[in-house]
């Protein structure tokens, strides 16, 4: 087995982590960046986005961690008080 000696050669190892298991974290690896961008973009502590969206604080810091995987539900709950919502869109394959 080759020898892993970061992040991403582990990432990259098909058989360490699928290519769909790889488009999985890399998927809530940028929801979770966007989710705390846009609520430091309002000047929302944690706490403020809590009393907003009705998702406990220490359940947003889970997340924002990426100690917790995110469900739908409460992403959704996080996202419109900040103004924004998930949208599903067709992809261009990778060749």
């Amino acid at each position: 087995m080759k020898e892993i000696n970061t992040l991403a050669d582990y990432m990259n190892d098909e058989n360490r982590v699928s290519p769909e298991e790889r488009q999985r974290i890399n998927f809530e690896v940028e929801l979770i960046g966007k989710i705390i961008e846009a609520r430091e973009q309002r000047g929302y502590s944690q706490r403020d986005l809590a009393r907003l969206s009705g998702v406990k604080q220490p359940a947003i810091a889970r997340l924002e961690s990426m100690r917790s995987t995110p469900q739908i539900d409460t992403v959704l709950k996080l996202l419109a008080p900040l103004g924004y919502t998930l949208t599903i869109v067709p992809f261009e394959p990778q060749r």
